[in-house]
C-alpha cells in the first residue's frame, strides 16, 4: 500500500472588467498589481503562489471590515507608481501595491510616488502571514487609524542570495509592459 501525497496550489484566474475608474467608496482599498502578476508569473521570488498572496491581502482588508478592489497597471512595473496610482483610484485614497516577485508597499493618494506609508522591499522575507498583515494595515489606514507598521525581519544576505533571480523576474515583468494600455479593473477567481 502506498500513500500518495498530493500538494495542491490554489489557482488564480483574473478576469478583466474594463478600464479602472476612480472609486467613490471610502470603504475600499485598491490592490494595485503589476503587468505580469498572475499572467506570465504565478509565484513570488520564494515560490509563494500569487493566488495566495492576493487572497491573504484581500482577507486582511476584509477582516478590518473594508472591501478590496483589484486593479492591474499594464504600463508600468515600478512599485512606487503602482501604489501611488492605485491609491489615487481608491475611494479611501489607500492602496496596496504588489509586484509579481512579491515586493509590496502601502501607499496613500496624497503622497509622492517614492514616498509611502509602509515599504516591504525584501520580497524573500514576505510570507502569507505578512501579506495578510499588509492588507489589515492598509485597511486601518483607510479607516483613519494609525497602525503599528508590519514587522518584517531584516536579512542582509537576502539581497545577494536573490539578486540574480530578482533581475530575471524584473526582466520578465518588464516584457509584459504595454505603455499604451490604461489600468484595468479585475475580478479574481480562486480555483
Amino acid at each position: 500500500m502506498s500513500t500518495e501525497t498530493k500538494t495542491s496550489r490554489r489557482q488564480l484566474r483574473l478576469e478583466e472588467n474594463g478600464n479602472a475608474e476612480s472609486g467613490s467608496e471610502s470603504d475600499e482599498v485598491v490592490i494595485a498589481i503589476s503587468p505580469a502578476f498572475g499572467e506570465s508569473q504565478t509565484s513570488t521570488i520564494v515560490d509563494i503562489p500569487l493566488a495566495d498572496v492576493l487572497r491573504e491581502t484581500m482577507a486582511g482588508i476584509e477582516e478590518e471590515g473594508l472591501n478590496s478592489r483589484l486593479v492591474r497597471f499594464i504600463d508600468t512595473a515600478d512599485l512606487g507608481n503602482l501604489g501611488n496610482r492605485g491609491a489615487k483610484l481608491s475611494g479611501s485614497g489607500i492602496s496596496v501595491g504588489i509586484q509579481s516577485k512579491g515586493t509590496a508597499l502601502i501607499h496613500q493618494a496624497d503622497l509622492l510616488p517614492l514616498s509611502n506609508l509602509e515599504l516591504f522591499p525584501q520580497a524573500p522575507l514576505l510570507d502569507r502571514e505578512k501579506f495578510r498583515a499588509i492588507g489589515k494595515n492598509a485597511a486601518k489606514y483607510a479607516k483613519g487609524e494609525n497602525p503599528s507598521p508590519v514587522t518584517v525581519e531584516n536579512d542582509p544576505m537576502a539581497r545577494p542570495k536573490y539578486q540574480a533571480l530578482a533581475a530575471v523576474l524584473h526582466i520578465k515583468e518588464s516584457k509584459s509592459i504595454d505603455e499604451t494600455r490604461e489600468p484595468v479593473e479585475l475580478e479574481a477567481h480562486f480555483e
